[in-house]
């Protein structure tokens, strides 16, 4: 079998969820750049590969998908290695409806409202600031509630619900206001120095 191929950008969080994926499976793939904030727009051939333009891209072996979450969960299932999703039909459940949650409330909140925000605008919109810290506080609380005794958010198993949010945190965190609110979060703050200290996480910190 060829290598997998993942396409997009390293600063992107979601390329980043699927790269860790790859790294903790260790699985040999190849990245490739896709910037879709690019001055040329998004290249017409990249459209075959997503048809909305977004990142990542993955393929392998002639199959193609988008979508983080159909990418993690083939990339788990399909080639050697440990397990990133549980066993049980309720730990699954638990696993998807963290990603979920965070797909829908935390990385709007976290990653463009607060970091981004924050760090790439010259005149930043604090009451914008303001209303992501609320819904990240929200999210934080909720991660808390959720999270099973154990090193990892199901426990101690790594799944996949752990690869989705270290990126998004990751983000969060450039920004003193996020260190801040997770400092509130202690069972959280805790989880997320330990996914930081994976080789997974160092190996697809985006550098420069």
């Amino acid at each position: 079998m060829t290598k997998p191929i993942l396409y997009g950008a390293d600063y992107s969080v979601y390329v980043r969820i699927a790269r860790m994926a790859l790294e903790e499976k260790g699985i040999d793939y190849e990245l490739v750049p896709l910037d879709v904030f690019a001055t040329d727009g998004i290249p017409a051939w990249y459209l075959e590969h997503h048809p909305f333009g977004r990142i990542p891209a993955f393929e392998h072996d002639g199959f193609r998908l988008f979508e983080t979450n159909a990418i993690a969960r083939y990339v788990d299932e399909a080639f050697e290695g440990p397990a990133l999703q549980p066993a049980d039909a309720r730990g699954r459940a638990r696993m998807g409806q963290m990603t979920g949650m965070l797909d829908a409330y935390g990385y709007r909140s976290m990653v463009w409202d607060v970091a981004v925000e924050r760090l790439e605008k010259e005149a930043p919109d604090e009451a914008l600031i303001a209303d992501g810290l609320r819904q990240a506080e929200t999210v934080l609380g909720v991660l808390t509630s959720l999270k099973a005794q154990g090193p990892w958010l199901l426990g101690d198993q790594l799944t996949l619900a752990d690869l989705h949010a270290a990126p998004m945190i990751g983000y969060f965190v450039k920004v003193i206001e996020g260190r801040d609110l997770l400092a509130r979060f202690a069972l959280v703050q805790e989880w997320y120095a330990r996914v930081a200290a994976r080789p997974s996480f160092a190996h697809t910190e985006k550098v420069g």
